[in-house]
Parts: C-alpha cells; sequence; structure tokens
C-alpha cells in the first residue's frame, strides 16, 4: 500500500521537509500534489511526475521529477511551485500567531483515466507550515504616528532589532517580522500607508516617520542597540536604503526588487525633498493579463534631483 512519509509534520514554514513515497511498485509513474487553501478560500497547487526506483520507493531528496511544475531534483519544489488557481492571487498568511498553512499532500496512480480523481488517489498526507514557534509574542504598536505590530522572540533577550518593510500592496503584513522573531529577531512589522489612520496612498515618503519607528524599536528593554536591521521588498527596499543613507540608528539593510531612487513618489527627510521621475505615458502598455509594462527606461529626470546617495549603504 503506497504511503505519503514526511518529517518533521509541523515546523516552521522555512524548515525544508524530507519527503518520501513508499509502498510503489518498482518503476511506477506516480503523480504528486500539494495544495492548500489560504484563510480567503483561495487554493494554491503544484502538480508533478515521477518515477518509482527498483524499491518503489519515491524520495525527494534523490528522485528527479519527470515533469510537471518543475524537473530535476528539489526537494522541497512542491511547496515552492505551488500556484493560485485564480491568476494573480498573492499567498499572504494573515493569523501568524494562532494558526498554520495546512498543505495536503497527496499521491495518484496516472495508469488509470483521470490522474487526479478520486479514485487514482493512491495515498495522502497533511503538514503543518507555521509562522512563529511557541513563546513568540505579538504586541500591537500605536505609539505617536507609528502604527505597526512588534514580535519578541520567547525569552529575556536583548535580541537584535529589525524592522521589516514590505512593498506597494500596503497595509500591515506580519508573516517575515513573525518568522524573524522565531529566529531570535526582535522585529517590528511596520505599515506605513492604507492601515489604521495612515495616509491611504503614498505620494510622499516621510523619512521622520521611519526615524521615529526605529527609536521606538531602540528604545524597548529586549532589543539589543545601538542600531537595527532593516529587511525590505520593492517599495519598502526604496525606503529601506533611504533609511541607511540618512539614519545613524540604521546599521544593516537587506533590500530585496527595490528601485533605488525616487521613483513615483517624493522621498523627504527634514528639509530635503527628493522628487521623482517624470511620468511618460507614451513607454507604458497594458498587457494581456491586464498589467502594466514599462519600456525605455532611461527616462529623463525632471527636476534632474534624484537620490545619489542612496546607491551607498552605509
Amino acid at each position: 500500500m503506497a504511503q505519503i512519509i514526511v518529517h518533521p509534520k509541523t515546523a516552521l514554514v522555512d524548515v525544508p521537509l524530507q519527503i518520501r513515497v513508499t509502498g510503489l511498485l518498482p518503476s511506477q509513474l506516480i503523480m504528486l500534489q500539494a495544495s492548500l487553501t489560504d484563510e480567503r478560500g483561495e487554493l494554491f497547487q503544484s502538480q508533478v511526475f515521477y518515477k518509482a526506483d527498483e524499491n518503489g520507493e519515491v524520495d525527494l531528496e534523490h528522485a528527479g521529477a519527470l515533469g510537471g511544475d518543475y524537473v530535476g531534483i528539489h526537494p522541497m519544489g512542491l511547496f515552492w511551485s505551488m500556484k493560485p488557481k485564480k491568476m494573480l492571487s498573492r499567498l499572504l498568511k494573515r493569523d501568524v500567531i494562532n494558526s498554520p498553512f495546512l498543505v495536503h499532500l497527496s499521491v495518484y496512480d496516472i495508469t488509470k483515466p483521470f490522474s487526479s480523481s478520486p479514485d487514482s488517489l493512491m495515498a495522502s498526507e497533511t503538514v503543518e507550515r507555521w509562522y512563529s514557534t511557541p513563546g513568540v509574542q505579538r504586541i500591537q504598536l500605536k505609539e505617536g504616528r507609528v502604527r505597526g505590530a512588534l514580535f519578541l522572540p520567547p525569552g529575556d533577550g536583548p535580541f537584535p532589532g529589525v524592522i521589516d518593510l514590505f512593498g506597494g500592496i500596503g497595509g500591515l503584513v506580519e508573516f517575515r517580522a513573525s518568522l524573524l522573531a522565531s529566529h531570535g529577531f526582535a522585529t517590528l512589522a511596520l505599515a506605513y500607508f492604507a492601515y489604521d489612520d495612515l495616509p491611504k496612498n503614498l505620494d510622499v515618503i516621510d523619512i521622520e516617520y521611519f526615524e521615529e519607528a526605529a527609536d521606538i524599536l531602540l528604545r524597548h528593554p529586549k532589543v539589543l542597540g545601538p542600531s537595527i536591521g532593516i529587511v525590505s521588498v520593492s517599495r519598502g527596499a526604496q525606503i529601506g536604503m533611504a533609511m541607511a543613507t540618512f539614519l545613524k540608528q540604521v546599521a544593516a539593510t537587506v533590500c530585496i526588487n527595490g528601485v533605488f531612487l525616487a521613483e513615483q513618489v517624493v522621498i523627504k527627510y527634514r528639509n530635503e525633498k527628493f522628487f521623482s521621475f517624470s511620468q511618460h505615458l507614451e513607454r507604458l502598455r497594458i498587457n494581456e493579463l491586464g498589467l502594466l509594462q514599462g519600456y525605455a527606461h532611461s527616462i529623463p529626470v525632471h527636476p534632474p534631483v534624484l537620490l545619489p546617495q542612496l546607491l551607498l549603504a552605509r
């Protein structure tokens, strides 16, 4: 009888799993499927094909996928290749403390006419993927202008401090901050627009707001001073680089997929303002997926003031 063996079944979302399928016929072709339904009811799924070895087993540490959502040896491929059934849906964990993502693993006999039908299901297993370890503390932050959620690791500390910034999605995104806290970092998931009483739209990035957040984080008794780090993505990476440029409180910055200049918004710090690229509508178009694409990015600047300092981290 076929069986899916997973170790560990319960773990943080960034912990690699060992996945094996046993009880197959030698050289049997199977389809492995991973699926999860997020908190909004959206389905994410991956499918891939494998061939059992002479012992009737498939070990994802050593077996190469023959086709499907990837090919070759990828022990965690079933997870990173999951895609939404509804196009352009984004997988975001919202309740990061109280519940995991449940990922259902299934193996199907592809020699039967409809390989993912209930009749062809050979075995299944469910794993829990958590975004926080037991003991991680979440503190809602509403101090001065600053809005966010502070995640503290278990224990007395002090812990290295990190500000976590997401991008144009807006709101408060917490899953990376809770995961960083699970690995020993006191992490502030910082909102900066489209949340609570913050501005609905982002027209001006005021670095003094982020300076205030850095000072609040450093004042916490469980945060190790005298400086903090930044983890940032997209629009947040633009802000993260500006923080590293202007703020003495920032000692290290990780910038992911960011634009390191003033782009579409004004960046302001005290009495200085750095203006955006001018907009060239003739260089934009909507593609067949309804996404905005830009061309010829060597766009002239007006006014001709960017952020040359942002090309250099402290």
